[in-house]
């Protein structure tokens, strides 16, 4: 029997997260697991990323294949460095959160109290091409 290490997707249409699992290689995507191994959250940021590093090594010990995804995965916790015999990998970088941006500010006159003042922009007024259609519309129907 062949045993793969790979992706189960779970979750919604546009929001997917996966669980590292180890399957035998003729079962469907979703199917049913030897094991689950970790988790992967590619949404979330940054992506969430948790591996049981001991049991991937037993596994790929015994001769489990990972799949593509799951290799790039553990290539960055470094599981796959370590069972190969390779030197760790750098740490992962952590995105900076972005500041929180002020949706609205209310506007002040200054005084601590809440502006009553004008709009900004004046009202549009009537072209003098509508007006001259107006007066001629008025003047044929009173004809």
């Amino acid at each position: 029997m062949a045993v793969k290490i790979k992706l189960k997707r779970l979750g919604k249409i546009r929001s997917p997260h996966y669980r590292i699992i180890v399957a035998d290689s003729r079962t469907r995507r979703d199917g049913r697991a030897i094991e689950e191994v970790g988790l992967y959250h590619p949404v979330q940021n940054p992506s969430r990323i948790e591996v049981d590093s001991e049991r991937v090594q037993y596994w790929l010990g015994v001769g489990a294949q990972p799949t593509e995804p799951v290799t790039a995965i553990l290539k960055v916790t470094g599981d796959w460095q370590k069972f190969k015999g390779l030197p760790a990998p750098e740490p992962m970088k952590v995105a900076e959160p972005k500041p929180e941006r002020v949706h609205f500010e209310a506007v002040t006159d200054g005084t601590g109290g809440d502006a009553k003042g004008e709009a900004i922009t004046q009202k549009a007024k009537k072209s003098d091409k509508a007006a001259d259609a107006e007066s001629g519309a008025d003047e044929s129907a009173g004809a």
